[in-house]
């Protein structure tokens, strides 16, 4: 594999829709709606607008994980934003989130309703609106906080970098997919080093850094991100293996996964949560039996 194509940067970018792999249509170099569209809202106060993404399932795990804990103002509707038809920009969401990205969140239980956008944001958000899933002793607090911002940081590496070069892009670059295989391989060893010596990223406690951190390094860690777990050796990064297992064996984490989900087993997608209930009713297979 290598990079033979001699390419010289202009010496001035002009922007091509059709040299972007497979996300071209999505992509762009500005911001803002390119459509009026305003946003479906629920009976609930807080109103998710998301794709089952690592970063959507980030936001309905911590949801399920909350109703688990008892939390009933919890209760959320999620509504699927259909990334590929670009939905995420409509004048609806932009006003959501000015970024365009999923996943954002509307609270209207507050005296004006309040946004909330980038996924760290609203573990956090919902974890101090709701006091749980982040310590309150300072140094733990501190530890969470650490761990939450080093996935924000971390993971366009492995997701617009690595994932991008190895299994997304129009061919296979060797420079690129080298150094970013090489840079999430680090990232694997930082946290099999960590997890080493903890139970959770956070230290002894299930926190919100985990729920940041599983549905990219966990999920990648048992092979289903990229198909590239053995181009990866993941099963050399035995901490990983062991903590992305028992986070994976929650049943929360397991309900949140499916939430917005449009891809993969019918039994698991569940486009749209509007209900407890929905899980039992609403997943795909239900809804292909019932219209057959």
């Amino acid at each position: 594999m290598t990079d033979n194509t001699g390419y010289t940067p202009p010496a001035v970018w002009t922007w091509d829709a059709e040299s972007g792999g497979k996300f071209a249509n999505i992509n762009r170099p500005v911001a803002g709606a390119t459509h009026d569209q305003t946003l479906s809202v629920g009976k609930h106060p807080l109103q998710l607008y998301s794709v089952a993404t690592p970063n959507g399932v980030k936001v309905t795990v911590m949801l399920e994980e909350l109703l688990a804990r008892g939390h009933a103002g919890a209760e959320y509707d999620a509504w699927l934003v259909n990334i590929f038809e670009g939905e995420q920009f409509s004048s609806g969401f932009v006003e959501v989130n000015p970024n365009s990205k999923i996943p954002a969140l509307m609270d209207h239980s507050t005296d004006t309703p309040t946004r909330v956008f980038e996924s760290g944001a609203i573990l956090l958000y919902l974890a101090e609106k709701f006091g749980a899933f982040l310590p309150t002793e300072p140094g733990a607090r501190t530890e969470a906080l650490n761990w939450l911002f080093w996935q924000m940081g971390s993971a366009p590496f492995l997701g617009g970098g690595f994932g991008h070069f190895y299994a997304y892009a129009p061919e296979p670059m060797e420079y690129p997919i080298n150094r970013f295989t090489m840079e999430v391989k680090r990232q694997l060893d930082v946290l099999d080093r960590h997890l080493a010596e903890h139970a959770f990223l956070a230290g002894e406690s299930y926190s919100i850094a985990d729920m940041a951190n599983w549905p990219w390094y966990g999920v990648l860690a048992k092979g289903h991100l990229y198909d590239a777990a053995e181009f990866l050796q993941v099963q050399e990064y035995r901490n990983v293996q062991r903590w992305a297992d028992e986070i994976e064996a929650r049943p929360a984490v397991q309900r949140g996964r499916m939430v917005n989900r449009v891809w993969g087993e019918p039994a698991e997608q569940l486009p749209e949560r509007h209900d407890a209930s929905d899980f039992e009713h609403r997943t795909k297979d239900k809804l292909d039996a019932a219209s057959a």
